[in-house]
């Protein structure tokens, strides 16, 4: 199916079938261009375009409406080990008031999403998933591990996202104290009687915060956001392209169910207690397949990279590399031109020998061939707020 933005596909239904978020009324009133987006009308841009949307959030502060995503809690003494069970990721030790990144995995050691757990103490887990997985997810997560822990689903939630690095200016100035927080921590906080559930996190490289916020009070909370002076509304193109800077990956074009963490270079994000020894190494669904390639890098077929185009000529997926001889080589998986950096940047999955920094290969724009070098990710900085 074709795709507005990387990540998550168009629907062909009519604009009646189409789902809303309780900021709809508010994208409208603001002038958005609405498009189908994972089931959803969501607003894509607002009247300033991308352009000026994306370097907004750079400078100041940009206000995204993420509440097609699934919010979910997973509640009891077993909770952890739970869904531990489902991901090669530390979720026991995770301390009480953090949040960790974190990859649901099919038994062949692909992805099947990847999401955002946070500990909410008293036994409880606080999940955030993508919009396109929210469904499958769910139907997951409770065929596997439902028996072992409550699986509570939260669809009258909105989701918020300000980010930027006057976020957290904003923010302090309707919610006293969030800006107290660091990256990766959270809390419940109170706006106007409604309780808000903040971490400091997302999906941009800068700083900044998601908002957890009843949907009856989305919209007012909203508004309140955007009357401060560095607030703007920043819609789906944005978002794209800011996560793109960031080198960040984007479920269903970055990395699906085909994909294994070490193809995508999400080593990292394996804690050593998962990788080698101990009782909780492994046991994870794809475990044996995964850690041989952690240990052995050379048994990979591909690895993902990131490049910038020597040319200033936009490349975009699914355009294929070639190597100096013109074979083929890898394919682009997500890009565009970087409002940033104003070059053409893009995130693509080459054969291991060419994954190194600084090798040069070539995209295929239009049957011309546009040169392109390996570099390292993030392309920009990250600025998150560490305290």
């Amino acid at each position: 199916m074709a795709r507005i933005c990387p990540g998550e596909t168009t629907v062909t239904a009519s604009a009646d079938a189409l789902l809303t978020t309780p900021l709809n009324a508010l994208h409208l009133e603001l002038g958005a261009r609405m498009v189908p987006f994972a089931g959803y009308s969501m607003p894509v841009q607002y009247p300033t375009g991308l352009m000026a949307e994306h370097l907004h959030t750079r400078e100041k502060a940009g206000l995204f409406d993420v509440s097609h995503m699934g919010q979910l809690k997973l509640v009891g003494p077993a909770a952890a080990a739970a869904l531990e069970s489902l991901m090669p990721v530390d979720v026991i030790g995770l301390p009480v008031g953090k949040q960790r990144y974190g990859l649901l995995l099919n038994d062949e050691g692909g992805v099947i999403d990847d999401l955002m757990f946070f500990n909410q103490g008293d036994d409880t887990l606080f999940l955030i998933v993508n919009g396109a997985c929210k469904a499958g997810d769910i139907a997951h997560i409770q065929a596997r591990i439902g028996q072992r822990c409550q699986v509570v689903t939260m669809p009258d939630q909105g989701l918020l996202a300000l980010q930027g690095p006057q976020a957290a200016a904003a923010l302090e100035r309707l919610v006293p104290g969030a800006s107290q927080l660091v990256f990766m921590s959270g809390g419940g906080f109170d706006w106007n009687g409604a309780s808000l559930f903040i971490t400091r996190s997302g999906y941009t490289g800068e700083d900044g915060f998601e908002i957890s916020v009843p949907g009856a009070q989305a919209e007012q909370f909203a508004r309140a956001l955007l009357a401060q002076p560095e607030v703007k509304p920043i819609g789906l193109g944005a978002r794209n392209s800011l996560r793109l800077e960031a080198g960040l990956c984007l479920y269903g074009n970055d990395i699906d169910a085909t994909t294994t963490p070490p193809e995508a270079a999400l080593n990292w994000a394996i804690q050593k207690v998962r990788r080698t020894g101990g009782a909780r190494a492994g046991g994870f669904p794809g475990a044996d397949k995964v850690l041989a390639q952690i240990d052995d890098p050379a048994s990979l077929a591909r690895k993902r990279v990131g490049l910038i185009a020597k040319e200033r000529v936009p490349v975009r997926e699914p355009a294929t590399l070639e190597n100096l001889d013109g074979q083929h080589i890898g394919q682009v998986t997500s890009g565009l031109l970087s409002p940033s950096l104003n070059q053409p940047i893009a995130l693509a999955y080459v054969q291991p020998d060419y994954a190194e920094a600084g090798t040069e290969l070539f995209a295929m724009v239009r049957g011309k061939p546009v040169p392109m070098v390996v570099a390292s990710t993030p392309f920009l900085p990250p600025r998150y707020h560490r305290g």
